[in-house]
């Protein structure tokens, strides 16, 4: 039911994963530090040194990253008589890819912050090359003490801009402790709050990092390309659909609202693609 390619296209191109004749390969970080390519076409294949527990936490993570568990044919169902339904033949088999940690969605969505999300994958994958570690043909993704090592002025050279001050001292605050990622089991609008409170952290920030790290359903309300989507399916003007729009289009989607509104920005970054092409 998932189709790999159609969700691998839509994931960061930032250096750490490939997608090749129907396989998908991830470079990971496993917990006990270890790292390798783990792939997957239906079926897992790992490293052959690695154990079982190395082996389920591996699977977990892929499956994770992947989302393998998202109940595509529910979410079907709740759409197919709405004005989103054309989106399921649009992206069948798509689901929403997640970052492999919490510290990893942190730094790809402060990246994210105001640029267009092309941009933002080449200073994503620039950061991954300048401090992430090589296996193979691929880099794992640099742990927050990797990425602290750079220094200011070396974090620059990612191209990141103003994002790159965000990004490094927020990487201090969570070495130090004082900021908290693991926020699996706090109530979204209770995680947004204490998020917003760090420097670097808007709403948008706040609201990406945790559907794209943590798997929660929600949705940067406020973010350009979900707008501009809901605009071109509703027949409006951008500046027409304001995030409070956004919120009161999507929120009676209750627990699919979060996977819908990721179509919508699929269906706006394709239709802006095809636009420009003309």
């Amino acid at each position: 039911m998932i189709d790999l390619e159609k969700t691998a296209r839509e994931m960061i191109r930032n250096g750490t994963w490939a997608f090749r004749d129907g396989t998908f390969y991830q470079a990971i970080r496993l917990s006990d530090g270890k790292t390798g390519i783990v792939a997957y076409d239906g079926e897992f294949h790992f490293p052959e040194e690695w154990g079982r527990s190395e082996r389920k936490e591996a699977r977990e993570k892929i499956a994770f990253i992947l989302g393998l568990d998202t109940d595509l044919d529910s979410f079907y169902a709740e759409i197919s008589d709405s004005p989103f339904a054309f989106l399921i033949d649009e992206f069948y088999g798509l689901v929403a890819p997640a970052a492999p940690d919490p510290y990893q969605a942190l730094v790809e969505t402060a990246a994210q912050q105001q640029v267009n999300f092309e941009f933002a994958q080449r200073t994503i994958e620039n950061l991954v090359r300048l401090a992430g570690e090589k296996t193979s043909d691929l880099y794992v993704f640099p742990t927050a003490e990797r990425v602290a090592k750079l220094g200011r002025e070396k974090l620059r050279e990612a191209k990141l801009g103003y994002r790159a001050d965000y990004i490094g001292s927020l990487t201090k605050l969570y070495l130090r402790g004082e900021l908290n990622l693991e926020l699996w089991d706090w109530d979204v609008e209770e995680a947004i709050r204490y998020l917003t409170k760090f420097r670097g952290i808007g709403k948008w920030t706040a609201e990406l990092f945790l559907a794209y790290g943590l798997r929660k359903n929600v949705y940067p309300a406020g973010d350009l390309g979900l707008r501009r989507g809901i605009a071109k399916i509703f027949g409006k003007r951008v500046k027409e659909v304001r995030e409070r729009d956004v919120r009161e289009t999507l929120e009676p989607y209750g627990k699919w609202k979060g996977l819908l509104a990721f179509y919508v920005t699929c269906y706006d970054r394709k239709t802006e693609m095809e636009r420009k092409k003309r």
